[in-house]
């Protein structure tokens, strides 16, 4: 019984994490695979969403107002950006799109480390989410089931935007790779913490032996 329960909460772990990895990746993929545009800023981007978050948790105190605040403002940068730098180079190939993008990187940085300084910050749980909660006898905090909860609502939510605006793109790939990831580091460091990294590149190997063309991509010709 209590091996069962370990294997459940590390697979909630797993899961937490994997999620995770999801809203990471789900924008690169429907940039790249929807609209074919290289953005190698796009981690930029959520390093500009979480300090967008400590300024609005630092002048509000409100983490649900961070929540909503910091993604709307990231927005609004991506939204200036493709305007004024990217969609110029839309029909220049995408060398130029990619030395754009590599640029905006050190730009970004240097903007952060200039306005926020280069200390790690956090932003805490709020109250309603530092509690724990017993799910099939494993105690998982609340915070995390908020993610696990989150995360597969924005997927479902992605989803829908993405079907009926043009078709589904490799957004199952990005969602099921995710996980499977999240479970084999999360697995990789409960069992084996000395190779937790060769778990992921494992996977990843395994998988492009068995499907080149990715999980649910179209067979390569």
């Amino acid at each position: 019984m209590l091996v069962v329960s370990d294997v459940f909460a590390q697979a909630l772990n797993g899961l937490a994490y994997g999620v995770l990895l999801f809203l990471l990746s789900v924008g690169l993929t429907l940039i790249f695979g929807m609209l074919d545009v290289v953005n190698l800023a796009h981690g930029s981007y959520y390093m500009l969403g979480a300090y967008a978050g400590v300024a609005t948790l630092m002048v509000t105190q409100s983490f649900w107002l961070a929540l909503v605040i910091a993604p709307l403002a990231v927005g609004l940068v991506g939204a200036v950006v493709e305007r004024l730098c990217l969609r110029p180079l839309y029909r220049r190939g995408p060398l130029d799109q990619v030395l754009l993008t590599f640029g905006l990187i050190y730009l970004f940085e240097d903007l952060v480390k200039w306005i926020w300084g280069g200390r790690i910050r956090g932003i805490p749980a709020p109250a309603l989410l530092t509690a724990s909660v017993n799910v099939l006898g494993v105690i998982v905090p609340s915070y995390r089931l908020f993610v696990i909860v989150f995360g597969l609502l924005m997927a479902l939510v992605l989803w829908l935007i993405v079907v009926v605006v043009g078709g589904l793109g490799s957004l199952k790939g990005s969602l099921v790779g995710s996980l499977i990831i999240g479970q084999a580091e999360t697995f990789g460091k409960a069992w084996l913490p000395g190779a937790s990294m060769l778990m992921i590149y494992a996977v990843m190997a395994l998988i492009l032996l068995l499907r080149p063309q990715g999980l649910f991509g179209r067979p390569l010709r």
